[in-house]
Order: C-alpha cells, then sequence, then structure tokens
C-alpha cells in the first residue's frame, strides 16, 4: 500500500461498500462493461488486462470458466469511471482512483524531497498528495498483442517536489507463462496435480529528456503493487538473509503504520510471517541487503500458494524512500513489502480489505536514452498440501504447515 497513506484517504474510502463474486468468470464480465479488457490465456490459466488503467493486470485464474479470481476488484470506482475536474473538485478522485488490480505499474518516490507526488511548496499532508495522471488516469496505448501477451507504450512528464523535471518514456510488457516455464524459472517441479496461472511483466522506463537523471536532484524507480484477496486463513512469508544488522539493516522495517504487533508479525532468523486477512492496518519492508528476490503467501482455505519474484540486479544509486518527510536517507528504501488491510481507526471498515505483496527496482540514474528494467513474476498454484508443501519449502524456506499455522494459538 501506499508508503504514508494519511488516515484520512482511508477513513474516505471506508464509506463505500465493496462488492464481490469471487469468480474469474464474474470479475472478468464486470469490468468488461465498464472498460476494455484485453485476456491473455495459456491453456486453462487466464489473466485480465486494462489498457485504460495503465497496463495492469486486473485479476487472474487457473480456469478461466470456473476458476477464483485472486485480483481485489473495487467495483464501486470501475462502475463510476473517470470524472472531469469539475466533477472531481473536493472528492476522493482528485487525489487517487482506487480501482483494484493483483498487480499495477507504478513509479516512485512518493514522499520526500524527491516525491513525485508533492508538488514544489507543497506540505507532506493529504490535502497536498496527488498521484501523477501517468500512473492513475491515463491510458496507456497497446502496440501488439498475442494469445498469451500484450505490450503497452505510454510517455509523459513528472516534477518532483525538488523542481527536478523528468520525461519518461514507460513500457510494459505482459505475458502468460506455461506450467513448463514456470517450473523452469521457480527451479521446482509442479506436478500434474497442480493447477497454477503465472504471468510476467517486463517493465521499463527510458530517459527521454536531454538532462541525466542524477541523485541530487531526484531519481525515479518502478514500482509494482498488487492487491489480493484476503482470507482468514493467508499468511504472507517472505524469507531474507541471515547477518549481523550493522551490515545488513534490520530483519524488517514493520514501522510504515506503526509497529506491527506479534499477533501479525512474526520475525526468525531467516524468514517471516505476516497475515494477509485484511483484518488489520500496517505494512512491512525487506532492505535490499537482506532480500532474497522472492516473497509469497499461503491461502489455507483456497489451498493456493502465492509467489511473487523480481529480477535482483545491482543498484550503485540504492533504493528510493517515499516517506513522507524530508529524508536525511532518500535512497534506503525497502525492495520488498507487504500490506495487510484493515481498519484505520475503531469503528470504521476497512479499504477493501485485501493484503498486497510489491516489489520496487533501484534509483534510476539514466542519462538520456537510457533504459532501467523491472520483471515480476507472480504465480498461483493450487492443490493439495502435500503437493504445495516441496514447494513452500524450496522458495520459501518453510514449510507449508509452519506458514498456515504461524499464528495459530
Amino acid at each position: 500500500m501506499f508508503t504514508a497513506l494519511a488516515v484520512t484517504l482511508l477513513a474516505l474510502l471506508a464509506q463505500v461498500s465493496f462488492a464481490a463474486d469471487g469468480t474469474y468468470a464474474d470479475d472478468s464480465a464486470f469490468m468488461a462493461t465498464h472498460t476494455e479488457i484485453v485476456t491473455l490465456t495459456k491453456g486453462d490459466a487466464a489473466i485480465a488486462v486494462a489498457p485504460a488503467y495503465q497496463g495492469r493486470v486486473m485479476t487472474s485464474t487457473y480456469d478461466q470458466k470456473s476458476g477464483p479470481s485472486f485480483g481485489w476488484i473495487n467495483r464501486p470506482v470501475i462502475e463510476k469511471g473517470l470524472m472531469s475536474a469539475e466533477e472531481r473538485k473536493g472528492k476522493l478522485e482528485q487525489h487517487i482512483y482506487i480501482f483494484g488490480g493483483e498487480e499495477r505499474f507504478w513509479l516512485g518516490p512518493e514522499g520526500g524531497q524527491y516525491a513525485i507526488f508533492f508538488k514544489p511548496g507543497d506540505k507532506f499532508e493529504f490535502s497536498d498528495w496527488r498521484t501523477p495522471a501517468a500512473i492513475d488516469t491515463d491510458a496507456y496505448k497497446m502496440v501488439s498483442k498475442t494469445e498469451d501477451s500484450a505490450s503497452f507504450k505510454h510517455a509523459c512528464e513528472l516534477q518532483n517536489h525538488s523542481g527536478a523535471k523528468f520525461n519518461v518514456g514507460i513500457e510494459r510488457k505482459v505475458t502468460v507463462l506455461a506450467k513448463d516455464d514456470a517450473a523452469k524459472i521457480l527451479g521446482v517441479e509442479l506436478p500434474d496435480g497442480l493447477r497454477m496461472v503465472g504471468y510476467e511483466t517486463d517493465n521499463r522506463i527510458t530517459n527521454m529528456g536531454k538532462n541525466a537523471w542524477k541523485p541530487e536532484t531526484g531519481l525515479l524507480s518502478i514500482w509494482i503493487l498488487g492487491m489480493y484477496n484476503p482470507s482468514p486463513a493467508t499468511n504472507v512469508c517472505i524469507p531474507f538473509k541471515q547477518g549481523p544488522e550493522k551490515e545488513l539493516g534490520p530483519q524488517v522495517n514493520d514501522t510504515y503504520f506503526g509497529k506491527v504487533p506479534a499477533d501479525y508479525l512474526k520475525v526468525q532468523k531467516q524468514k517471516l510471517f505476516f497475515r494477509g486477512d485484511g483484518t488489520r492496518r500496517g505494512k512491512i519492508g525487506i532492505a535490499p541487503q537482506r532480500s532474497k528476490g522472492i516473497a509469497g503467501s499461503y491461502d489455507a482455505d483456497g489451498k493456493v500458494l502465492n509467489i511473487v519474484t523480481y529480477n535482483v540486479q545491482e543498484a550503485p544509486n540504492g533504493f528510493v524512500n517515499s516517506m513522507w518527510e524530508i529524508q536525511k536517507e532518500p535512497y534506503a528504501g525497502d525492495v520488498i513489502n507487504s500490506y495487510n488491510d484493515g481498519s484505520p481507526e475503531p469503528g470504521k471498515p476497512p479499504l477493501g480489505p485485501f493484503y498486497e505483496l510489491e516489489t520496487s527496482s533501484p534509483a534510476a540514474a539514466l542519462k538520456p536514452g537510457q533504459t532501467l528494467t523491472h520483471v515480476q513474476r507472480t504465480f498461483h498454484i493450487h492443490g493439495s498440501e502435500e503437493d504445495l508443501d516441496p514447494l513452500a519449502r524450496k522458495l520459501l524456506g518453510a514449510k507449508l504447515a509452519v506458514i498456515r499455522d504461524a499464528f495459530s494459538e
């Protein structure tokens, strides 16, 4: 979720009720009545992509006819559609349109002296916070499509809080992955008894301007966020590198929305567990020095193991920091995040509810014409616990039962 999003935002959104039918077919049909939906398939698996929403993957399934829908869909906002500037005055949508979707393209940093969500002179307060149109309301042009992939392009100009301007070329390719390809990518066996949908997004930003992007005036990063449907039996598991805090930093950053309590976060030597039940708002982050390039979750009710990976690459300029403040370390941000939705304050309903897995690229110090690439892969694997357990052990470093029962009394 957004790094320092004010309680005001959630309180406003909490007034809206959300509906979901639970199947991919229902969600896809609903969305198609309000916006163009590009369906990409590989066998029975399918994903729904929305060009008008920056080419985001709205949802996916391993069975397009009767399978579950893995993406959280904000039906009221999609149904209402985009409004004119006059219609938006004084309403939430002047800050952001939250359409939902299980994998969306964003850019960072959100806050700090190099923020792109705050104009020069703005205060780091909700009233001044604006999501750039390039990652909120702009439609991306679909430049090619096959049965299992679609490519999008966009161009925009951004200005950060310090006044630096960026001419940015954006490219995004979404590809459904075959089961055999997924097995090779993950380095595991996927038995016949498992059903899966997997996809890859290749995300690129290019410096289209005449001047180099420099750390002293601010850098951008690619930020990929996914909203998933929660359940009381869903727990996130993120493995991390063991080592001294002086060298690798803290094992986890759990102070985004106040410290996460022990009944929602458990940290062990080489992995952590975080609830994805959508009942209590909290966010955690893993520093790049700790990251193993992978995060996951397990829904014990649906018997679905979810895995997210990204292309680990050198980061000579660090990772952008999105805290809403003038920062001492603007390039000491996290590379993996997870957010659990919940009530923003006593008596208020949650925003979704949903939970999130997120990854970020390194800060992009690009010369004119240079490009930075960030690749994220998402896998939803359904099957028996017996078949899923070897995957959890190898990919996340934990027995499936340990993930399932991480917060059991």
